[in-house]
């Protein structure tokens, strides 16, 4: 900020931003909390926010550095590299074309679990000639993922708990590109 010639006053996280933006996007009269859900590439960030006509208060925020995105795509591309050796005999571990492939393929099924019941992942001649040809759906790849769901529920508890409130008293869920998630 200095750089541009701004004077910089204060820095806040991206989901407290969010939040802000999400607050300025639909302004209302009446009070509001606001908990946003920020699972980036490589870190996860949760911030709970009070949101009135003019005024914004965070209450907490919470997080795990540790924890992203990158995660569920790492865990989602385990489990096609063992389908894969256990149907081909073919090890790709250390085949860092056919792993880079891979990683995009992973990413995209990720993404479309997060709408559809079900996806497929079909990689032609991803090594030595052989094809990738996996259906996951949604529950299996919750089940893969169970473990990492938890940190983020653990860091949601903590921002509730650090806010002073109960789920009940979340008036909305926003994503970090400020949609609401429920």
């Amino acid at each position: 900020g200095r750089i541009a010639g701004l004077n910089v006053m204060r820095i806040i996280n991206e989901p407290t931003a969010a939040a802000i933006a999400y607050g300025l996007d639909n302004k209302s009269n009446n009070e509001k909390t606001v908990l946003v859900f920020d699972l980036g590439g490589g870190t996860f960030d949760v911030s709970i926010l009070v949101l009135n006509e003019d005024t914004f208060e965070v209450k907490s925020t919470s997080g795990n550095t540790h924890l992203g995105g990158e995660d569920f795509d790492n865990r989602l591309m385990q489990f096609c590299i063992e389908k894969f050796k256990e149907e081909t005999d073919v090890n790709i571990e250390l085949n860092q074309k056919a792993l880079r492939r891979l990683k995009q393929y992973c990413e995209n099924a990720k993404r479309a679990l997060s709408s559809a019941i079900e996806t497929t992942i079909e990689i032609d001649n991803l090594a030595e000639d052989e094809d990738l040809n996996i259906t996951i759906s949604r529950a299996e790849f919750e089940e893969k993922c169970k473990d990492l769901f938890e940190k983020c529920f653990e860091s949601i508890k903590q921002a509730m708990e650090e806010a002073g409130l109960s789920k009940n008293e979340i008036d909305d869920i926003v994503d970090r590109d400020r949609k609401s998630v429920v």
